[in-house]
């Protein structure tokens, strides 16, 4: 599964990450580093997040469809 970000979200999520590793690191992250990283997480995380929210909402349907029958 490949999820992609608008550019301009990417962007600001990218600027997100070098302003945290700047405060939190102490350490400068180019824009190209940043980018990498943020593709990175969305290859990594991106699934198992989109999945989490997929099962979400069938639970939340079945509840709903459970709290409607009775």
């Amino acid at each position: 599964m490949d999820i992609k970000l608008d550019p301009a979200r990417k962007l600001r999520v990218a600027a997100q990450l070098q302003l945290l590793f700047s405060k939190e690191f102490d350490e400068k992250l180019s824009d190209f580093r940043a980018a990498e990283v943020v593709d990175l997480m969305l290859k990594t995380l991106g699934p198992a997040i989109y999945n989490q929210g997929v099962q979400d909402a069938r639970a939340r349907r079945v509840a709903l469809q459970v709290l409607q029958d009775h």
